[in-house]
This record gives structure tokens, sequence and C-alpha cells, in this order.
């Protein structure tokens, strides 16, 4: 008797143990802003909380989980130049974070990666090149901005879904449009198309900032377009915003646009709603007071897929974290239909991508038509057989 009592009466304090210590998961967010021109469309003005504002969803619907599973998340921002950037990746670092989401274009996100190194994940939300995906790849960068591969292919299958087999390809003259131009080259070859002819629209600078600048720009286009071989579609490849909105409706002949203006590939679109996309707008607009862009989906997608990471292994390791995410075992929700996952031969995410004009999302690439033996969603873009990047 006295015994069982000596036993019930070391029952109570265990079942009062306090609870175990909750598990904080720090990230940051470093968005890199370059000089450059205001965009054509003054609709297009970036807002000053770009890429924060998803980020700042994330972690509130990471939270929202992570409560109930005794984990905290905190994420920090910081906007830097392409000088001051990796003097804050080093004091992101030194804090002890190692999840880094970097809104940043080609060049500097590449700088970045090196810089990190082994002491920290870099997640790519902003740079779309295809280099970044092949002979200059990291193992420690995850690509969660869709490639310029990904995006032509998506088109791509669109145009040939309609029999626009024929295009007229008019790219920029500045480096990030010949590159885009290149994944239209290799997406046309891949799917069939004709690119009937190649023409470079020269940015002679100078005033295209002003009123003058943009009127004699738009003066240009008809001539510009003139005595093209026959085409069923202009494809725009201007990822530098100098000519591409004015192509619409003032081509010499009478021809949709895509690429860069028209019908565009993105990520994400303001006006998406299905899948639960109505709600997740909702809540992003109600945060935000402005339409979503798609660099905040990308930062939120970041933050989320470190959040699921966490929920799906209880668990605030950043190491445990990183081989989760690059694991078989890993998806993650985006609001695309579907479940998100990540490439193991080049760390890209796989997701669907939207084509949309200035209202409404039109059509989701993949297109039904086009299968694959291990996912559809690996149709867009550079395939494993495909892949110059060696880990």
């Amino acid at each position: 008797m006295g015994f069982l009592a000596g036993a019930c009466a070391l029952a109570g304090p265990v079942a009062a143990q306090q609870p175990p210590e909750t598990q904080q998961i720090r990230a940051a967010v470093l968005r890199v802003d370059e000089e450059r021109l205001p965009p054509i469309s003054r609709l297009d003005l970036p807002p000053a909380d770009l890429g924060f504002a998803g980020a700042r969803l994330a972690t509130q619907d990471n939270d929202t989980t992570g409560r109930f599973m005794g984990q905290d998340f905190e994420t920090v921002e910081i906007t830097a130049t392409p000088d001051t950037a990796g003097a804050e990746l080093d004091r992101i670092i030194a804090d002890g974070i190692q999840f880094v989401v970097v809104l940043a274009g080609d060049a500097a996100t590449l700088a970045l990666a090196d810089q990190a190194g082994d002491r920290a994940m870099l997640l790519n939300a902003r740079a779309r090149g295809d280099n970044l995906r092949g002979a200059d790849c990291r193992f420690n960068t995850i690509h969660v901005a869709p490639s310029h591969a990904m995006l032509a292919d998506a088109l791509a299958q669109f145009l040939m879904w309609k029999n626009w087999p024929d295009w007229l390809l008019v790219h920029g003259s500045h480096p990030d449009d010949e590159n885009l131009a290149a994944a239209y080259r290799r997406s046309a070859a891949k799917f069939g198309a004709t690119i009937v002819e190649e023409r470079v629209f020269t940015d002679t600078g100078g005033a295209r900032a002003t009123d003058s600048g943009h009127v004699q720009v738009q003066a240009q286009m008809p001539v510009f377009t003139q005595r093209a071989p026959d085409y069923d579609i202009l494809i725009a490849a201007d990822e530098s915003d100098i000519f591409a909105p004015y192509l619409p409706y003032l081509t010499w002949d009478p021809r949709p646009v895509a690429g860069s203006a028209g019908l565009v590939p993105r990520s994400w679109h303001p006006a998406m709603e299905a899948w639960g996309g109505t709600q997740y707008q909702n809540r992003f607009e109600r945060m935000a007071n402005r339409p979503i862009r798609e660099e905040d989906y990308q930062a939120w997608l970041a933050l989320r897929i470190v959040g699921e990471a966490a929920t799906r292994t209880r668990s605030a390791d950043p190491a445990e974290l990183r081989d989760f995410i690059l694991s078989d075992q890993f998806d993650v929700a985006g609001f695309k239909g579907q479940k998100l996952t990540v490439r193991d031969w080049d760390h890209q995410v796989r997701q669907p991508i939207l084509l949309t004009t200035g209202v409404l999302t039109t059509s989701v690439s993949p297109q039904d038509q086009y299968l694959h033996q291990t996912s559809a969603l690996d149709t867009l873009g550079i395939d494993r057989p495909e892949t110059e990047c060696s880990f």
C-alpha cells in the first residue's frame, strides 16, 4: 500500500511537467535594389514593400500552424544595393540565420550564393536566368522563381495547342533580353514552332523616362514591325522593360503579342482565383492594402517552404530542414492546384505557370496534352537529361 501510494505521489509532478521550449525558426529576406529607369507604365511602379509583404504573409501563415507545434517563426527584412548586399549577407549569417530569401538579379544572386557557401541556404525569389540552374548552379540555392526556360515553355505549349506555330521573335539589346530570347528559341525547337524572323529593338537610352521619349518609342512600333514574313504571333523578349508594352495594337500586321506583353507567363497574377486563390488574394490585400506582385508570391512561397519543412519534421535545426526540403518526401501547397516540389538536379521548384493578360488568367501550363514519365511539371524548363548543372 505504501509503495502504491508513493507511486501515485510521483505521478503528479510528471504530469505537471512544463511544455517543451518553443522552437524558433529564423529567416531573412534580402532585397537587392538596383538603379533602373522607371517602368513604362506608372501602374508598374514597385511598391516600397515589394517582396517583403509576401514574406510577412508567409510568416503569419507559418505562425498559424507553428503555435500549435511549439514553433515560432521570425523573418528579418533587409534592403541593400549591389555594393552593400555582400556585407548585409554576412551580417545576416553572423546573426545565426541560415535561410535567406534573396530578391536580386542574376549576377547578384550568384555572387551571394558563392559568398554564403555552406553557411546558409539561399532561396532565390527573383532571378530567372537559366544559367543559375545550369552551368552556374549552386547546391546552396533553391530557385523559387521560375526560370526563363519554364516561362518560355509554358507559353510555347499554349501557342502550339492554339495552332499558332509561326513566331516573330523581337528581343531587346540587353543581356537579360538575349537570355530570354534564347529560352524562346529553345522552346520553339522543343515543341515544334518556327521562328520566321528575329528582330532586335536596340535601347538607345535618352529620354525614355519622359513623355516625349514614350511617344517616340510608341511611334516606332508600326514601322519597326512592318515587312515581316507571315507569322501567327509576335513574341517579345524584353526583360528590361524598354519596348514590349508598346507592341499590342501597334504592330504593322494585325497579330497578337505574347511574352513580355500581351499574353504573359507569370508565377502568379492578382486576378488568380482558382484552387483557393481568392482567399489567398484577399488575405494579402487586407494586409498589404494593394494587389500582389510576382515577387510577393515568390517570397511567400520561399518562406512557406521553410515553414512546411519545420512543421513536417517538427524541427528547427537548419541542416535537418534543408535535407528534408531537398528530399523526395517534401512538397508544399502553392494555390496552383497541385503540390510543388524541388527538382533534385538543379533545385528548381516545380510549379505550374499562369498565362495572363492584364486582368485575367487565360490558361495554366503545363497543357494537358504534354505528358512526362515523372511529372508533367517537368515539361516546363530544363529536364534532367538536358541539365548542365553539376553540384
